[in-house]
């Protein structure tokens, strides 16, 4: 059975995910949200990331694990009124802020749905009600992922708000890769390469098991820098991605630890710095992602000036690439960190900011 709902990246989903948590706070909408995508795609991230962002606390249940029991409680006998009652299981919240995450929902076992019915639809489970202040969230993979997995009944699906997560590779750069600071080369590479950040289903068609899925790009980001040797390297990235994407990526990577010059760019002077710029498109994409993950305080003034002169690089082979664009996707990336860290006043006292900025004013930008 195929989902029938909105395919979105993981960055736009997690603005749903935002939006449900302030109209769930201000009593607007009350509701029991699916996140539905291939495995890696980055699901358990996005509850994660949600939960960091509210200050909530995250209840990560993994369906999987657990039987019925688990989620009502163990019975005793309250003898002064003569019933069985039954003791709150601690994965479930009893107080807000809260994030009730329930993963792995499409491949628990059957008879643990109707434990689940009551909890998606009316917040409850047996005599324990659900704070207001929970946000209800779930996650799962279909049967067409590869993934164990059960076809979704109606009684299930009816309880929920269904978005299909997909991995998109500008999304993920953007909102995933240069935040959290993955390894330049794993940046560069998905943004040349964005066909490669998700391959499972190519992968499912040709029999294949290993696939490239954004949490695989993040553990290749872990390796480079874990495993220098190279043959050590090579094979833990071929068991990560896929022996034909490794290949392709370990080209990309060598290319750029040998070209990429960066804190040597930082600490030179800015006549000096023309000869330092790499000469492909890897290298410099690799230079502008790094770039904002590099910078300190006392270096961003250099930083500025790289990323703008950037822009005026006249010889070949700058003049066949898209010089321009490179130097605005680091000078983004490169204001976020800036502002994350209260260094604004550098934009505000440099001419090379000043003259890139003029540019973009010229252009309509």
């Amino acid at each position: 059975m195929s989902v029938n709902a909105r395919h979105l990246p993981a960055g736009a989903a997690l603005d749903v995910l935002r939006q449900a948590w302030r109209a769930q706070a201000a009593g607007d909408l009350t509701a029991s949200w699916m996140l539905h995508g291939r495995p890696g795609v980055g699901k358990t991230q996005i509850v994660g990331d949600l939960a960091h962002e509210t200050g909530a606390r995250l209840y990560d249940l993994r369906l999987t694990t657990i039987e019925p029991q688990d989620l009502r409680g163990l019975p005793y006998y309250d003898h002064e009124t003569r019933r069985t009652v039954w003791y709150r299981p601690d994965d479930l919240p009893d107080k807000g802020p809260a994030v009730l995450f329930l993963d792995e929902l499409t491949a628990a076992a059957p008879q643990l749905q109707p434990v689940v019915y009551g909890l998606l639809q009316e917040r409850r489970v047996g005599g324990h009600c659900l704070p207001d202040q929970v946000l209800l969230v779930a996650a799962g993979n279909t049967v067409e992922d590869g993934a164990i997995a059960y076809d979704m009944g109606t009684a299930l699906s009816d309880r929920l708000i269904h978005l299909v997560v997909t991995a998109e590779a500008e999304d993920w750069i953007r909102g995933y890769a240069l935040p959290r600071g993955l390894h330049p080369a794993v940046t560069a590479f998905i943004r040349s390469r964005p066909d490669l950040l998700e391959t499972s289903e190519d992968a499912l068609r040709r029999g294949d098991m290993v696939a490239c899925t954004p949490r695989s790009w993040e553990r290749a980001s872990q390796i480079l820098q874990a495993a220098p040797a190279r043959q050590i390297r090579d094979a833990m990235l071929a068991g990560t991605l896929g022996a034909a994407a490794a290949a392709e990526f370990a080209l990309v990577a060598d290319e750029i630890a040998a070209t990429v010059q960066l804190d040597d760019m930082l600490a030179a002077s800015r006549r000096a710095r023309s000869a330092m710029y790499p000469k492909s498109l890897h290298g410099l994409t690799a230079l502008t992602c790094a770039l904002p993950q590099a910078v300190r305080r006392d270096t961003l003034p250099a930083g500025i000036e790289i990323l703008e002169d950037m822009r005026h690089l006249g010889d070949e082979p700058f003049t066949r690439l898209p010089m321009s664009e490179l130097a605005a996707f680091g000078f983004e990336a490169l204001i976020a960190r800036a502002l994350s860290q209260g260094w604004e006043e550098a934009f505000e006292g440099s001419d090379a900011y000043a003259a890139y900025a003029a540019a973009r004013e010229k252009a309509g930008l």
